[in-house]
């Protein structure tokens, strides 16, 4: 059934590769390069003691650093414990932290040693006794583990053992720890064989710089990983050493946030950056303004391909494919696309009811790699995945084509004088004004309306524009009651621990005090 048989379990494509071409490069971190050889025994050693700490099959195991090649030893030596991998968002507040580290319970911990201070903190207040180890830039995973065996421990593990469990950001309340297994990992990658769309290829190569506490970048290295691709690892994103990576490795192969795209193209080292090494740009984690998009294919020479997923799904559900990607046909540009083979998707309305095409409703997903669900919430759990099917939380609709259109978070639904704003809409068009560099649409309290729709810019950098300017724009492209009542400019946005706009610090000022009726 799976693409490579003798893959069962995650840390098991380590092994298929390192039997076929030991010596093919996995791994670059600056100086430090591992073939899939290397990568198989440091991951035994690290499996190993692991064992040796205690892990036990099914314990949680936290990683608590940026981006090195030791976190994907970490990951495949947990994953070869038994143990469940944990890591934790580096850019999350003490006080964040402890709520997560407290509901993960880990009984060990891999922490790099810039945020040794700040895992004492929250290890004290979490009540986590477990144990760790400290590594660094000097302080390499193969030293702790290098004392131990590097023969593969012999256990007995199954499919559905938990592997991975990632925290979703927070935009709309306390992180939930959404629990994936080896099987899920296995399904994503059936299903991402079975697509046209991806083409792998020998000398492929991936510059890595996505979070490693996030789906986008654990679902996507993987990816590679599974199929052959080497990973050139950047510790975080940086748009000027980002575009300084790509002029020395050469890449064929970047996944990028829209934040990330627009970080990028923006920065002056863009336009004297060579991208032809480039065959394909996914990007994915965020919606994507219509403005945004359009700049980023006029300047980047290479592919395009958006997907379309959430934490819960273990990796994408649709794609909107490279040759979906035309600049003369706008509407399409909108779209998350169509569902992966083995992946189903509709639209529901209240009631879960299927709704005709062009009608927006909540997107329900069936895929074969949905999570396990959400570690120690059971009645979240139920909400949320219920006879095989995933609610989003996304407000989607459906075209005669068959393509799907996300309109919006539920949570981002304005709901002014009766009538439902979708802040995605406003978004896109606003995004199309040449000042603009990004924007955001939130609800704000109105004693007549319920909710106002106010706009929330950020502008090019030496670039002006009134605020009736972009009102009047506004009202040329919307109904009237979509246009916003109110514009505020500010230099920067807040962002999740992800990179996502945090549309709820941005609400938190207007809302001081006053409960919002769409929670």
């Amino acid at each position: 059934m799976w693409v490579y048989p003798e893959i069962h379990f995650l840390a098991d494509l380590v092994t298929y590769h390192a039997r076929r071409a030991p010596r093919k490069l996995a791994l670059v971190y600056g100086e430090q390069r591992y073939d899939y050889a290397a990568l198989e025994v440091e991951s035994a050693r690290a499996a190993n003691a692991l064992l040796a700490e205690g892990v036990k099959p099914g314990d949680r195991v936290v990683f608590f650093g940026k981006n090195s090649a030791d976190f994907f030893l970490a990951l495949f030596g947990t994953a070869r414990s038994g143990g469940c991998f944990v890591p934790l968002n580096w850019r999350l507040a003490a006080s964040e932290l402890v709520q997560v580290a407290a509901d993960a319970a880990p009984v060990f911990a891999i922490i790099e040693e810039e945020f040794e201070p700040v895992w004492r903190e929250v290890r004290a207040a979490a009540g986590i006794t477990a144990g760790y180890c400290v590594i660094g830039d000097t302080r390499r995973l193969c030293v702790w583990s290098g004392g131990h065996t590097a023969v593969l421990p012999r256990l007995h593990l199954r499919e559905d053992d938990a592997v991975i469990q990632l925290y979703t950001s927070g935009t709309t309340g306390v992180p939930k720890g959404v629990v994936h297994t080896h099987a899920s990992f296995n399904h994503s990658r059936l299903s991402e064989h079975l697509e046209r769309a991806f083409d792998w290829r020998e000398g492929d190569m991936f510059l890595y710089a996505l979070p490693n506490f996030h789906l986008l970048g654990v679902a996507l290295s993987l990816q590679c990983l599974y199929n052959g691709v080497a990973l050139c690892i950047q510790k975080q994103f940086h748009p000027q050493e980002f575009l300084i990576g790509i002029a020395r490795s050469r890449p064929t192969l970047l996944v990028l946030t829209p934040t990330m795209i627009q970080l990028l193209i923006d920065h002056p080292d863009a336009a004297g950056t060579d991208f032809s090494s480039l065959k394909l740009l996914m990007y994915a984690g965020s919606p994507i303004s219509l403005g945004l998009l359009k700049r980023a294919l006029s300047i980047m020479p290479c592919q395009f391909m958006q997907f379309y997923g959430q934490t819960e799904t273990s990796g994408p559900v649709s794609l909107l494919r490279p040759d979906e990607h035309n600049l003369e046909v706008e509407q399409t540009l909108k779209s998350c696309g169509r569902p992966l083979p083995l992946i189903r998707m509709r639209v529901v309305d209240e009631q879960g009811n299927d709704v005709p095409d062009g009608t927006p409703g909540e997107l329900l997903i069936c895929a074969p790699s949905a999570s396990a669900g959400y570690w120690n919430r059971p009645e979240e759990t139920d909400q949320r995945f219920k006879d095989g099917w995933y609610a989003s939380g996304d407000v989607a609709y459906r075209d005669a084509e068959g393509l799907f259109y996300i309109y919006d978070r539920l949570k981002d639904l304005i709901v002014s004088g009766g009538e439902n704003i979708y802040c995605a809409e406003v978004e896109n068009v606003l995004s199309l004004h040449p000042a603009v560099a990004s924007v955001a649409v939130i609800g704000v309290p109105d004693p007549r309306w319920g909710e106002a729709v106010k706009a929330v810019v950020v502008l090019h950098v030496d670039m002006t524009v009134s605020h009736d300017e972009l009102l009047n724009f506004c009202r040329k492209n919307l109904a009237g009651y979509k246009v916003p009542k109110s514009i505020d400019f500010v230099d920067a946005f807040p962002l999740t621990g992800t990179g996502k706009v945090s549309k709820k610090d941005i609400r938190a000022p207007y809302w001081a005090g006053m409960q919002r009726s769409v929670a």
